[in-house]
């Protein structure tokens, strides 16, 4: 039986194109221990808000930030979630699902997690769990692989008896696909050209916005904006 596995670094309240390639895996590894990149996904995200698109941004720690890794950057304001929910609350308490879906995000906004990888994943957990996404999600540091940029990515898959591995197509620039045929994985490139439009506040479609902006605004029905919920892995 084919068994799929993707491997990406965690990232904050991430598009719903994130969530459909981790519904469409067996299982999903947080690449987390690999170098931190400032103005990248892993700490911020775009919400629609009746002044246009608006940034999220975890604030971090600006010394020595460039040289950390994921797993080791905390937010430099404990207050940031407070900060995050009164804005989310500002533009989608309008949303016709906003009472359902703030019960699911307002606590984890008021839990005081610092820790940008804890932070990430308690987001995407609960987010999985509200869509019915069953993927098992595991942090990369759980398996044993060798370094190498391709090398440890074939050992992640065949730590998680992976015969699939599925990622983007900005991997074709390095990944060394000769190291999965000789390990008996077959490479997947994902698309997004399957993700159609949803009913959004604040104006005409916007498509590259955070996840949430879809549960406040399709609630339980979200599923139905993840082709990969809608047929078999």
């Amino acid at each position: 039986m084919t068994r799929k596995a993707a491997i990406l670094q965690s990232a904050y309240i991430p598009w719903r194109g994130y969530l459909d390639m981790i519904a469409s895996v067996d299982e999903f590894i947080l690449y987390d221990d690999v170098q931190f990149s400032p103005g990248d996904w892993r700490n911020r995200n775009v919400i629609r808000t009746s002044g246009g698109p608006k940034w999220l941004t975890i604030p971090v720690p600006k010394k020595n930030r460039i040289h950390s890794l994921i797993c080791d950057v905390v937010a430099s304001d404990p207050c940031w979630g407070a900060d995050h929910w009164n804005r989310l609350s500002e533009s989608y308490r309008k949303a016709p699902y906003f009472a359902e879906v703030a019960d699911l995000l307002e606590p984890l906004y008021m839990s005081g997690q610092t820790s940008l990888s804890l932070i990430n994943r308690s987001f995407l957990s609960a987010i999985n769990r509200y869509l019915g996404i069953e993927t098992k999600m595991t942090w990369c540091w759980d398996h044993n692989s060798s370094p190498g940029k391709t090398t440890r990515l074939v050992d992640l898959c065949r730590s998680v008896d992976c015969d699939v591995y599925i990622t983007g197509p900005a991997a074709k620039h390095y990944l060394d696909e000769s190291e999965f045929e000789k390990a008996g994985i077959r490479i997947e490139w994902f698309g997004y050209e399957n993700l159609v439009e949803y009913p959004q506040l604040h104006g005409g479609f916007l498509n590259a916005v955070s996840s949430v902006d879809l549960l406040f605004n399709c609630g339980p029905d979200s599923r139905n904006f993840l082709p990969a919920l809608n047929k078999s892995k």
